[in-house]
């Protein structure tokens, strides 16, 4: 079976492979299989798609956003280094060439050491994994220095006690100027991270999403049924894997038929429940095709003051292309609308004091 799925493959990457993302999963394919013909031949045509800029390589998509990390091009980025390392040298293709993708992959990584999303982030983990394994030595020892013009002083040392440690300092004069050396033998990575507060987006959103609530009150365990609609009005055609995120309301709990229902959609591949949550996975969402899904909840205990629940739908490849709605029991208003209306209808007290003095 995985000899007649790797034929089907020669014969796509025969044609003219327009998708990059596609090319750069088939290099890391053929390389596990041991093609090495085919395998040379991608990375040949990667190569030559290629972006460098300062001493680094990387992999595009044309409609990728230029304000926010794109997630595949990490993903992809990841798969070419990992083809790269995963088999035997290929001329042209050395470790010098998967530094520089390396460092490219190193300054897309955010403070927490992950990337856009979880799954480029399991990528890119296991290619620089595969990169720290090819260029190890069990010699050599660094200290970085780090320094301000206004004389504060920090030094780390990096040997082979604290290789897998992670060191960090504060900078507290901002803004400042700051000055980073390091002497030694080794290969030691520095990072820099600023946090800042930005406005909220604009109003525009790649999704449009409305959740309304229809309930019953007048039952033992009120329900309520939340329709979510959703609609892509984003750039592309077609969205990739879309995940719709509901929270529960306080006091609410799902109703099992749900589960069922939802697993009978064609479009719904997947339904996860959490305490708390229900996540719920799409194929790809067509442009401005409307898509509507229904959840019941039922009341397990009553709450006071209710707060609203959100729900959130986003692209899983492309975690920017998000849009949030909220929902709210029309129950729980009708209760808070009930005490209020109680408490006006109890007479109001007053109390005088009498202040006497003396004659």
């Amino acid at each position: 079976m995985v000899s007649g799925c790797l034929q089907c493959l020669r014969v796509a990457v025969a044609g003219k492979l327009e998708n990059m993302y596609t090319t750069a999963l088939l290099s890391y394919t053929f390389t596990l299989a041991g093609d090495q013909q085919t395998r040379a031949a991608l990375l040949t045509a990667l190569h030559q798609r290629s972006v460098t800029d300062g001493g680094t390589r990387h992999w595009k998509r044309a409609e990728a956003s230029e304000k926010v990390l794109d997630s595949l091009e990490v993903e992809m980025t990841a798969y070419v280094l990992l083809a790269v390392l995963s088999g035997p040298p290929v001329p042209g293709f050395d470790l010098d060439y998967a530094s520089s993708i390396t460092r490219w992959l190193i300054q897309q990584q955010n403070p927490y050491g992950g990337f856009a999303s979880t799954q480029d982030t399991v990528v890119a983990l296991q290619a620089l994994a595969r990169y720290g394994a090819a260029t190890y030595s069990s010699e050599g020892a660094s200290v970085v220095g780090l320094s301000s013009l206004g004389g504060a002083s920090w030094q780390f040392t990096v040997d082979q006690s604290t290789r897998l440690l992670y060191q960090e300092q504060a900078l507290d004069r901002l803004p400042g100027d700051y000055r980073i050396t390091a002497q030694g033998q080794g290969c030691v990575q520095a990072q820099i991270a600023m946090r800042y507060n930005i406005p909220p987006p604009g109003d525009f959103s790649s999704f449009h999403i409305v959740a309304t609530t229809t309930a019953v009150c007048n039952s033992t365990r009120p329900t309520l049924t939340i329709r979510v609609d959703l609609r892509y009005q984003g750039r592309r055609e077609e969205t990739n894997m879309v995940i719709i995120n509901l929270k529960l309301l306080s006091g609410y709990g799902l109703q099992q038929s749900t589960l069922q229902e939802l697993k009978r959609e064609s479009s719904v591949k997947r339904v996860d429940f959490e305490e708390g949550y229900i996540n719920i996975y799409l194929d790809g969402l067509k442009k401005e095709v409307l898509r509507s899904y229904s959840v019941t909840l039922e009341e397990e205990e009553a709450v006071r003051n209710l707060r609203p629940a959100v729900v959130k739908v986003y692209d899983y490849y492309q975690t920017s292309d998000e849009a949030v709605a909220d929902y709210s029991s029309p129950c729980a208003e009708r209760d808070d609308v009930n005490d209020l209306l109680l408490e006006r209808s109890e007479p109001p007290t007053r109390s005088t004091s009498i202040k006497l003095k003396p004659d």
